[in-house]
């Protein structure tokens, strides 16, 4: 086929509009460890991991997992989850009683909602306000000690920010950033209005703007799929009628009528900036490692040698980011440079250089039976040599679902039912100008492609 551009309609609006939330006749379906998903590469489970913290006990566990029960790689989420996929229909009784063994489960009834991303490098490199792991495990204990909180549909989301604003950018529906004053800016959803509280209020808010957006949904319910008659059915704040507004109002009713001083504020929502791959300097005589994985998937030897070097010359923790990458703490700093080659030689993205940089895509065919195409297959045979410093990020899609594409500015490839592919640019939630319709081989896909990433307006 002749490479060709020509002009496409562009896609059908996803459900991400304010107000578009829609009365939904059934509970969320969104996977978990307990409930698995039936795809077309077997059934797929999906491990919620607080803030991405593992152990490296936890992670090889999920490797022999992955290896026993599934196709034997582990798939990072946007949200800094783990997924196991090719699993067996039989094998959920046994997965289960590892994932508690493991420690990955401390609650059956919110397993699904615990559904929290945290600055990956807090604490690590002396940047942020405050570090924010003491937040992450008190909400998490505060979420799972909730019944009200086994509600909450599995799509809702807490960001736990430690003032840099990385994670303050995902769109979260609860985010906490701190401040340098000690107090922590509330935020709900993508207002840019902001609640101050107290930094060791934060958790305890947090949970009540949660269970308020239950009361303001009309009980959606997301672990047991029950709602009033009335509820909307939202399950994410931006499908409230007026994006949240109402519910930021009642949030600071609640905490003021429960007595916890609370100030208000105006902070813009910031832009996306993920940590920098390759060795980050930290305190002390250690660094951190920051490096990513390819299209967000690892087979056993490159997850391999994440958990070796986190047990045998780090603290023995992982951090997986929301950008599908692993941070690796406290590795001694003269050991820091080699350890990043060997991450590098074993396949992993250890710099901006690499022509994995920025490059992110849905799992396709033959995972997925919505999906028109390989996607993964294709966008790894239009691979650029070395993409430029300032590359817009890619994310390729099977479908118009556009599962787990990125935030911000991004340069959108979604397949089409003829074997090409549409292509265009997103930014600030809209498309710039009419999507261009591309068919032929890789090299036609990869010059498109390495074009959309580089144009500016």
């Amino acid at each position: 086929m002749v490479g060709m551009l020509a002009a496409m309609p562009p896609p059908a609006p996803r459900f991400t509009q304010p107000g578009d939330a829609r009365f939904r006749a059934r509970g969320d379906a969104c996977p978990g460890a307990l409930r698995l998903h039936r795809a077309d590469d077997g059934a797929l489970a999906r491990v919620r991991v607080p803030g991405g913290v593992l152990s490296w006990e936890q992670a090889d566990g999920l490797r022999e997992l992955a290896g026993r029960l599934g196709d034997g790689e582990l798939y990072l989420t946007s949200r800094g989850n783990v997924q196991l996929r090719g699993l067996g229909a039989e094998c959920g009784s046994e997965l289960a009683s590892r994932m508690y063994e493991m420690g990955l489960l401390p609650s059956e009834r919110h397993e699904r909602v615990r559904n929290v991303v945290a600055s990956p490098l807090s604490g690590l490199d002396g940047l942020g306000a405050r570090d924010v792991r003491p937040w992450l495990t008190a909400l998490d204990a505060l979420v799972c000690g909730s019944g009200e909180a086994a509600g909450l549909s599995g799509r809702f989301l807490f960001a736990l920010d430690d003032g840099r604003g990385d994670v303050d950018a995902l769109g979260a529906d609860v985010t906490l950033r701190a401040r340098g004053d000690g107090d922590a800016e509330l935020r709900v959803g993508a207002l840019e209005s902001v609640a101050l509280v107290p930094a060791d209020e934060a958790p305890g808010a947090a949970l009540l703007a949660a269970l308020a957006f239950l009361e303001a949904a009309g009980g959606t319910g997301g672990a047991s799929g029950s709602r009033s008659s009335s509820g909307s059915g939202a399950w994410r704040v931006a499908e409230l009628a007026d994006g949240g507004a109402s519910l930021f109002d009642a949030v600071v009713r609640r905490l003021r009528g429960a007595g916890r001083p609370v100030a208000l504020g105006t902070v813009p929502v910031p832009d996306a900036a993920p940590p920098a791959l390759g060795v980050v300097t930290g305190p002390g005589d250690t660094d951190a490692l920051s490096v990513g994985l390819p299209l967000g998937r690892a087979d056993a030897a490159r997850w391999r040698a994440l958990t070796d070097l986190a047990r045998d010359h780090g603290t023995g923790e992982l951090r997986l980011t929301p950008w599908r990458g692993v941070v690796v703490p406290g590795v001694r700093r003269d050991r820091a440079p080699g350890a990043l080659d060997a991450l590098e030689a074993a396949g992993l993205v250890t710099g901006d250089r690499s022509p994995w940089t920025g490059v992110g895509a849905c799992v396709g065919r033959p995972g997925c039976a919505k999906s028109l195409a390989d996607v993964q297959g294709d966008a790894a045979s239009a691979l650029p040599v070395a993409p430029r410093a300032d590359a817009l990020p890619v994310h390729w899609s099977g479908c118009e679902r556009r599962c787990g594409h990125p935030r911000g500015e991004w340069v959108d490839v979604v397949a089409g039912p003829d074997g090409g592919y549409r292509i265009s640019v997103v930014r600030d939630g809209g498309r710039t100008g009419e999507p261009g319709h591309v068919t032929g081989g890789p090299a036609a896909l990869a010059t498109a492609v390495a074009t959309a990433r580089t144009t500016r307006d």
